[in-house]
């Protein structure tokens, strides 16, 4: 997955690693002094699920795309000199350890660029059609903490 060669958003789905590296770079801007990035890894346990294998996700694709760029809407809403904003999502099997997903914000201060990068993974947990397996010690089952998915301008900001 490359980077976008125009724009300031980057927005995707893949079953590769994640470039966490490349999408970092890519947030660096002359008007932005800070960048922030958020990734996700695979851990060994889940609530009440102690020996986490791996995980495996999978997305409605074409929502979920449209959705982180609801997300990125909503977000320059929000914070009007945002830079640049980056969230991929992998889906396939994961083992522990591996970055799930990230999410990059880039802006002039790092009081907006930390607001709004927590603003975009929560709004991406809430809000797109993601889903994951688990596979642990003594069996498997769907992630939990699912809920119904929501609008990305009825998440609230955490500050």
């Amino acid at each position: 997955m490359k980077a976008p060669a125009n724009g300031d958003n980057w927005f995707g789905l893949t079953d590769q690693e994640l470039p966490i590296g490349e999408a970092y770079s890519w947030s660096v801007r002359p008007n932005c002094g800070a960048v922030v990035l958020f990734s996700g890894t695979i851990r060994d346990h889940a609530e009440g699920r102690e020996g986490v294998e791996y995980l495996t996700y999978e997305a409605y694709e074409e929502q979920a795309v449209q959705r982180f760029e609801a997300i990125g809407d909503e977000l320059r809403t929000r914070w009007p000199d945002v830079g640049r904003v980056v969230l991929i999502h992998r889906t396939g099997q994961l083992q522990i350890g591996e970055s799930s997903v990230i999410a990059v914000v880039s802006a002039p201060h790092r009081p907006n660029a930390f607001e709004a990068a927590r603003y975009a993974i929560d709004a991406l947990k809430e809000t797109a059609p993601i889903w994951k397996h688990e596979v642990w010690a003594d069996g498997s089952g769907w992630g939990t903490g699912a809920h119904d998915i929501t609008k990305p301008a009825s998440v609230r900001a955490t500050t």
